[in-house]
């Protein structure tokens, strides 16, 4: 493992950061409840500062040598959770259409097939597709809860972040049938 490029203090920056989207999905879920109809610019706002902080907080931890192995769980459960609450509240809004509960379904898939593959040595790594995927869902999703509904162009967004998603779940699933076997 690689020394820490940063005082201790500040090496856990990057796991406050997760902590604090965890805890940023509670105060997420109200806005949107509150707001009119799946419409909330504060929603909106939290759900970004939550996206732009899934951004920083790994590339600190990769940039001074902190990761850590409760990083490595909690970072992608805070962005499933955070993506996943906002899904199914925009389609009880009627702001996202039904098929769209693939998302938080194939994250339960995900959360339920992953901790067999790496009992068995699959060493699981997030690819280029899966954070493009996650920065796409992410920005679709809050461009929807700032738009009125029957704005159409964040659909757009969110079907490409929805099929770059499933694209990398694949690769996922490719690289641990070889490493697997």
């Amino acid at each position: 493992m690689a020394t820490p490029t940063v005082n201790a203090s500040l090496a856990q920056l990057p796991n406050a950061l997760t902590l604090m989207r965890l805890a940023m999905i509670p105060l997420f879920v109200g806005l949107v409840l509150a707001g009119d109809g799946g419409h909330s610019w504060a929603a909106a706002i939290v759900f970004g500062v939550a996206g732009i902080t899934d951004q920083i907080d790994g590339f600190l931890a990769r940039r001074w040598n902190v990761e850590s192995g409760f990083g490595k769980f909690a970072d992608p459960l805070a962005d499933r959770l955070m993506i996943d609450a906002a899904v199914i509240l925009l389609i009880f809004a009627s702001r996202l259409p039904i098929v769209a509960v693939v998302i938080p379904l194939r994250d339960v898939v995900v959360l339920v097939a992953t901790p067999f593959a790496i009992d068995r040595g699959y060493r699981f790594e997030v690819n280029l597709l899966g954070k493009a995927a996650t920065w796409l869902l992410y920005a679709s999703l809050a461009f929807v809860l700032a738009t009125h509904h029957g704005t159409h162009w964040p659909l757009w967004v969110f079907w490409a972040g929805l099929a770059l998603a499933f694209v990398a779940l694949a690769q996922y699933a490719l690289k641990a049938r070889r490493e697997l076997r």
